[in-house]
């Protein structure tokens, strides 16, 4: 693809930059189009034992940490790992090659193509785990990759870049098949790629998943987290509030599939708030909340002092001084309202944990259907519960593209051993989320499918077959 200038206008420096990255991926992606599933394949796991590497892992989240500032060492060194392995497992097998599926009764034979260049957008809050991740479903569909990571996960970027490299280099496949913007990475740097590459993949800021949907290529975005959980009258009290404690701390709560809100049930609350002290929650007083929330929005906007950081710094950053809470694992704020006046009612990106408490169920979906039209639609929900009914109800009626039933939340939602959603870091969000799809993002997303089309056996409807039943009840 060139790169469009107007008469006697010369392109930026960023545009002859990207088109350059982009020159040598399409050199390196037309060699990788004729692979055959089993080279592709190799290649994929090369890829993968790139960030699975345990010393490479572990570098890789010690600079993670270092350079962004957010979460925790031994949560990243956990999430690449988990968050790879369960993709490779996704992948193996999965046809991306030559014919994928043929119905003869249809007369369809389905066959795999790339789509050739992929922008990868990638944040800081996971600056290694997110680039495998999109690196490797790239790959899986004989694409190139540029990755377009943050400013602070460049370093990242580059040293997962230069993993991959080597071990690219062990099964003799082109370098050029995985490249990263060069610093410094600016806004318009990252919007020529967008604009030059053939499918954009962008997880981050909705700032950038914007720009992704307005860059004029065809792109796949990920909705804004805010994830609600139920503790329902039926829950296993003691074990939801594991799970919840769990996920609201992993990684300091940089995913976006991080519990923000818990609503109770009226008739298990005081239990429930026991069980999540118990799990290591601290309730704020109504004095320590305020001063929490001046803290976290100074200026009505969270502060990034305070994300993906430890409860106890946070905690000390608002001056609170109670030993229960400055021993904290995650800090708890009992809340009512919902909307930009009640900020714990959006997403706080730290392991701040906001408690609604609910009549019973029918009041519960009602507050999670008020701070999902607040910020968060379309992304998942939460139930802990023995009632399958409640959760068919949840299913039917939220704006959210998944219910995760009596499971830590964000180690669920992007797909886990124990359950069968894709492995990935990017979840769509629907049409409530402003987004084109709502799957988790995955290999299939990195293909165009062919069809063959021969003919079949005619089978045209009578009209009868067709309007007979309304006919016969409307005239």
């Amino acid at each position: 693809m060139s790169v469009e200038t107007h008469a006697n206008v010369p392109p930026s420096p960023a545009a002859e930059i990207v088109a350059e990255l982009i020159r040598k991926a399409r050199a390196a992606q037309r060699r990788y189009e004729d692979y055959s599933q089993e080279q592709v394949d190799e290649v994929v796991t090369a890829a993968g034992w790139a960030i699975m590497h345990p010393e490479r892992n572990r570098t890789l989240a010690e600079m993670a940490v270092r350079d962004t500032g957010l979460g925790n060492v031994p949560d990243k060194i956990q999430k690449n790992y988990r968050k790879t392995l369960g993709l490779l497992r996704d992948l193996k097998g999965a046809k991306t090659v030559g014919i994928i599926a043929e119905y003869p009764d249809r007369g369809l034979v389905e066959i795999a193509r790339p789509v050739g260049v992929v922008a990868a957008i990638t944040p800081s809050t996971n600056p290694a785990a997110t680039p495998a991740n999109k690196v490797i479903n790239a790959l899986k569909g004989r694409n190139a990759v540029i990755i377009a990571p943050s400013p602070k996960g460049l370093t990242s970027a580059i040293a997962l870049v230069g993993y991959i490299h080597a071990e690219l280099d062990k099964v003799g496949a082109p370098r050029d098949l995985v490249q990263y913007l060069p610093d410094p990475i600016t806004k318009q740097a990252t919007q020529e790629l967008m604009r030059q590459a053939d499918l954009v993949v962008a997880t981050g800021s909705q700032s950038n998943i914007r720009l992704a949907y307005t860059s004029g290529t065809p792109a796949f975005g990920v909705g804004a987290g805010n994830v609600a959980s139920v503790i329902d009258a039926s829950a296993d009290v003691d074990q939801a509030a594991r799970k919840i404690a769990s996920s609201k701390t992993f990684d300091n709560a940089t995913s976006c599939s991080s519990e923000n809100s818990v609503i109770i049930v009226d008739a298990v609350y005081q239990q429930a708030v026991a069980a999540l002290t118990a799990a290591g929650g601290a309730m704020l007083d109504a004095q320590e909340k305020a001063r929490l929330q001046n803290t976290m929005w100074p200026r009505g906007k969270l502060d990034s002092a305070v994300t993906a950081q430890a409860a106890p710094k946070i905690a000390a950053l608002a001056g609170l001084t109670r030993e229960a809470v400055t021993q904290a694992r995650f800090l708890m704020v009992e809340e009512a309202g919902v909307g930009p006046d009640y900020p714990y009612s959006g997403e706080k990106l730290s392991p701040v944990l906001t408690v609604y408490r609910a009549r019973d169920f029918g009041h519960a979906c009602e507050i999670i259907e008020r701070i999902y039209g607040y910020q968060g639609a379309g992304h998942s929900v939460g139930i802990h519960t023995a009632d399958d009914r409640h959760v068919l109800q949840m299913g039917l009626e939220l704006p959210v593209c998944r219910v995760i039933v009596n499971q830590a939340h964000c180690f669920a939602t992007g797909g886990s051993f124990d359950n069968g959603l894709p492995f990935s870091l990017s979840m769509g969000c629907g049409t409530w989320g402003g987004n084109n799809f709502s799957d988790n993002m995955n290999y299939k997303h990195f293909l165009n499918i062919t069809r063959i089309v021969r003919p079949i056996p005619e089978r045209m409807p009578a009209e009868e077959e067709i309007f007979g039943d309304y006919l016969r009840k409307h005239g």
